[in-house]
């Protein structure tokens, strides 16, 4: 869908699940902006963006009845206040007469900031989705990398949301420690997701658009890149030490060496199954039928 009332500063980025909704840029650019790994907002300053431009480009799509999910931009806009995103929610139920679900990304600050109480009159309100990137679960590397996070304050936020009846989605980053950090990232990054046991969890692998040594530079540690092959043995040993309900898991982002899908844990043994073939198998040949397998 494409509304010519509707003007984006970009870069303008977007989870892949919010490929068909509305998008409308409440900040810009991330309020935190400093995570060793995340260049995605480094060519912009924070700003919230202004209300009556904001509310004037809601108001363009009146009544338009196409529209189900709206995704608030930028990186994280749970940052605004509560009687902001009301403001927001508000004016987007007005217009958008078959509007089902508005998402946003958010960081666990941000919903710190915000009491139970307003959690809930937000999900009531039509919030029901945030994005959450944790990243890792291991309190050395989130220091290491700059989150501004911790294994607790993530924790606790995560399930704050969900006891407001908001829906977590959360990612974490296949490769963020390199060599040395390897498996206690994909330990104490399972045993986090365990605690929280969100709706939604995707493994995406860290890249590096400016080059490795750029990303070195900014990591306070011995970073050794993984192969390929090193990062799949990283995931798996994530995948094995997680005991989940009944979450949707994803590893198909374009940044990924092994496309897997499934349900956690009833679909646990299946991923497994998959990991060891391409690690019994350890060539290229290999690793390439197993991700055409997955698609």
């Amino acid at each position: 869908m494409f509304y010519t009332s509707i003007h984006y500063k970009e870069p303008l980025f977007r989870p892949p699940s919010e490929a068909y909704s509305l998008i409308f840029q409440v900040t810009y650019g991330c309020s935190w902006n400093k995570c060793a790994f995340c260049e995605m907002y480094t060519s912009k300053k924070f700003q919230i963006r202004d209300e009556a431009e904001l509310m004037a480009e809601i108001d363009s799509v009146k009544g338009i009845e196409t529209v189900r999910k709206v995704f608030l931009a930028d990186g994280n806009a749970f940052v605004l206040s509560y009687s902001r995103l009301m403001k927001i929610l508000n004016r987007l139920n007005q217009n958008l007469p078959k509007l089902m679900r508005v998402s946003a990304y958010a960081s666990a600050r941000d919903i710190l900031g915000k009491t139970p109480a307003e959690l809930g009159s937000l999900k009531e309100s039509g919030l029901k989705l945030l994005y959450i990137g944790i990243e890792s679960g291991d309190d050395q590397l989130l220091k290491i990398i700059h989150k501004g996070e911790t294994y607790d304050t993530t924790k606790e936020a995560i399930i704050k949301a969900q006891l407001a009846g908001i829906k977590t989605s959360v990612m974490i980053l296949n490769g963020l420690g390199g060599k040395k950090y390897a498996e206690q990232h994909a330990i104490q990054s399972a045993k986090l997701i365990n605690e929280i046991q969100p709706d939604y969890l995707s493994t995406l692998v860290l890249s590096f658009p400016y080059g490795e040594q750029h990303y070195r530079n900014k990591f306070d540690g011995e970073f050794i890149q993984l192969n390929p092959i090193e990062l799949i043995q990283e995931l798996g040993i994530f995948i094995q030490n997680l005991e989940l309900k009944n979450t949707i898991y994803r590893s198909d982002h374009a940044s990924n060496y092994l496309v897997l899908k499934g349900v956690l844990n009833k679909d646990k043994n299946l991923l497994m199954d998959r990991i060891a073939r391409v690690l019994n198998n350890p060539d290229q040949e290999s690793l390439r039928e197993e991700w055409m397998r997955g698609l």
